[in-house]
């Protein structure tokens, strides 16, 4: 068995007016816009999907959850979280998630606010520590500001 895996996974959404906006399963209240998605699209908890799948080389959230499925519609994406990481663990042996580390890009609205908030969502969701989630925030300083976009790494060990 191999002592230590690295996945890495990236998401990116739309926004539009209207819409909720969710991140790392935390509902930010009253957004200016939200994600356009065909679950609830939170970028942050598909990157680290995507990043626990691909410690594994099981492919991606598209492939497990396609968006073509309309029983994934308005899906909570903490839901398929879970079920993602029972499928890599069926492959871990021994191993388990033992770090994340991500970057969220939002112009709007700012997310320091609600940094607590998301990595103890986070944290609970893979079940660690808080000192084991890293969480960064950036804006797009305007280059893409009708967007959210997040990348995640989860070690394994």
């Amino acid at each position: 068995m191999d002592e230590a895996r690295i996945g890495f996974g990236e998401d990116a959404h739309r926004l539009a007016e209207g819409r909720p906006l969710v991140l790392g399963g935390v509902p930010l209240p009253e957004p200016p816009r939200g994600a356009v998605a065909h679950s609830d699209g939170d970028a942050l908890l598909h990157a680290v999907t995507d990043a626990l799948l691909s410690a594994w080389a099981l492919g991606d959230i598209g492939a497990h959850f396609p968006d073509s499925d309309p029983a994934h519609a308005g899906a909570d994406s903490a839901v398929l979280l879970r079920r993602a990481l029972g499928v890599a663990l069926d492959h871990a042996g021994d191993l388990r998630p033992r770090q994340v580390s991500a970057v969220v890009t939002l112009d709007r609205p700012k997310l320091g606010p609600h940094r607590d908030a998301i990595a103890a969502s986070l944290a609970a969701l893979l079940e660690l520590p808080l000192d084991r989630v890293g969480i960064t925030f950036k804006t797009s300083e305007g280059l893409a500001p009708d967007h959210v976009q997040a990348r995640a790494v989860v070690l394994w060990g």
